[in-house]
């Protein structure tokens, strides 16, 4: 017997249905480049302003500790580990987001499903996402997704898994196209 087995049905869609909530808020929040209010006593990633409440109870993604300067990648930087292709690099956001314009070069994983990526065998990782599967030891391995929100919690999952080398660009899509005048396929 599972854990799962354990839970009535009831209880576990509450939770899925929890957490996709809490994901479609965060990811919409920092598509926007919102920045987190305080709803109650706890803050929320739901637009309102500081102060103001909103009636949405979330959880907010908060990083135990902001990424330190070592794991930052800075737009210079990124774009010169493009050019000399010494870069494997992630974009977290969703594949809608992706396909509207995107870092060329990049790979499509979003967030939710990163952690599952990370754990996957090679042969199976280069089959989904069809670029070589990142290692544990690689120096070269970058996220990023639209303004760093999601990117720097990325980079806390990959950590967490072992990926301890892993950076993030935290400027974004929205720093990138602006530099480079626009959408990049």
């Amino acid at each position: 017997m599972t854990f799962g087995d354990m839970l009535p049905t009831s209880l576990i869609f509450s939770m899925v249905t929890a957490l996709l909530l809490r994901r479609a808020l965060v990811c919409a929040a920092d598509a926007l480049g919102a920045k987190p209010a305080i709803c109650g006593a706890s803050p929320a990633f739901c637009g309102a302003s500081p102060g103001q409440g909103c009636g949405i109870k979330t959880s907010p993604v908060v990083l135990e500790e902001p990424p330190s300067a070592d794991c930052v990648v800075s737009y210079e930087q990124l774009k010169a580990m493009l050019s000399s292709r010494s870069v494997q690099l992630f974009d977290v956001r969703n594949p809608d987001e992706f396909q509207a314009g995107h870092i060329s070069g990049a790979t499509n994983v979003p967030l939710g499903d990163l952690v599952d990526a990370l754990k996957m065998a090679p042969a199976q990782f280069k089959q989904q996402f069809r670029v070589e599967a990142p290692s544990k030891q690689d120096e070269n391995i970058v996220f990023h997704c639209q303004r760093g929100r999601r990117s720097a919690t990325a980079l806390e999952i990959a950590h967490g898994l072992g990926f301890t080398r892993a950076r993030h660009y935290a400027g974004g899509y929205a720093e990138w196209a602006e530099r480079e005048g626009g959408p990049s396929q």
